[in-house]
């Protein structure tokens, strides 16, 4: 069995090392970026099974980044997870807005996000009937 492969793409170096070790840890492969410019570029190069995009972030934000993957039909189903320290309330109203799959907010717990990611990948093609 293949290792899903997260995309994860936020400014905050130190945070994407710590995600990006533990989610290694838990099994996934991930792939960084830390721009919304280099992350979209990743993500559009990159076969994966699912994002992680903080929202705030120089160039391109995480919001900017979902709303041009979900125009293009290869992308419209990919599962998207946004994290951001915008609060709550402003989270939760604007993550499926743009077409987010799942959001959370800083700072979070590693094990939420772990769980999350193994959700939507273990959804991936679970749902299909024939």
């Amino acid at each position: 069995m293949t290792r899903p492969r997260v995309i994860y793409v936020d400014d905050d170096l130190e945070l994407t090392r710590i995600v990006q070790s533990s989610l290694e840890d838990e099994g996934f492969e991930v792939l960084t970026a830390n721009d919304g410019e280099s992350g979209l570029e990743l993500i559009l190069i990159e076969a994966c099974d699912v994002v992680i995009l903080d929202v705030m972030m120089p160039g391109l934000t995480g919001w900017e980044i979902t709303k041009h993957l979900r125009t293009k039909p290869a992308f419209a189903k990919l599962p998207i997870v946004m994290l951001t320290g915008i609060g709550e309330r402003m989270n939760e109203m604007t993550a499926p807005l743009y077409g987010a799959s799942a959001h959370l907010d800083k700072p979070f717990d590693l094990e939420d996000l772990i769980e999350v990611l193994q959700q939507l990948t273990a959804s991936d093609g679970a749902s299909e009937e024939e």
